[in-house]
């Protein structure tokens, strides 16, 4: 099975310095659009209820947080800091936007050193030194990641559209890889609607 949605996200703002053995106490606020919630209705994914507004559901306690801590362990055997969790629900149909902190000992210059030699040879996860937002990525298959380093704390910023990189554009991107394809194949192609 692919990951969740969020933990896509946040796992991919975590996985470099997970294996760099770097991880500790890890913060995250991650927002997601009503189309997180999946297809079945229900109260909060009601256009009248989730319009101009915003709110906090799971803290703590998202079910996404055992595979991200799964993961993150495969990297870096012993890690058992808490990863503490914060989902929000958006006023916006597609899209998470993950904010990510932990206390960092080193420069940004190295992390940032870190993370392109971790996604080097990756197809869909890219570093920007510039500001990014989701509608970057909303309709892709892509992951941006932002870093900033202040007072000792490495601010990773993930961005994915929760319906391609979140989920069916990473099914098709590991049936690339199960059958010998080429990875990205079928994932560039846009959208004619939204």
């Amino acid at each position: 099975a692919n990951p969740g949605c969020f933990a896509t996200s946040i796992e991919l703002a975590l996985l470099p310095l997970a294996k760099a053995g770097l991880l500790k106490e890890v913060h995250v606020t991650a927002i997601t659009g009503s189309t997180g919630a999946g297809q079945s209705p229900s109260a909060t994914t009601h256009f009248s209820w989730r319009n101009s507004n915003i709110s906090i559901y799971k803290a703590f306690k998202h079910q996404h947080l055992a595979e991200i801590k799964e993961a993150l362990t495969t990297l870096m055997p012993g890690f058992s800091a808490p990863v503490n969790f914060v989902p929000l629900r958006g006023d916006f149909a597609r899209g998470i936007l993950a904010s990510v902190y932990l206390d960092y000992e080193g420069s940004l210059d190295e992390a940032k050193q870190l993370f392109d030699d971790f996604y080097a040879d990756a197809r869909f996860t890219f570093r920007s030194d510039e500001d990014i937002d989701l509608k970057q990525v909303v309709n892709t298959n892509k992951c941006l990641l932002h870093l900033g380093l202040y007072d000792g704390k490495l601010h990773i910023t993930s961005i994915i559209d929760n319906l391609t990189k979140g989920a069916s554009g990473q099914a098709v991107q590991n049936m690339n890889l199960m059958f010998g394809l080429d990875e990205a194949a079928g994932l560039y192609m846009k959208p004619s609607a939204f």
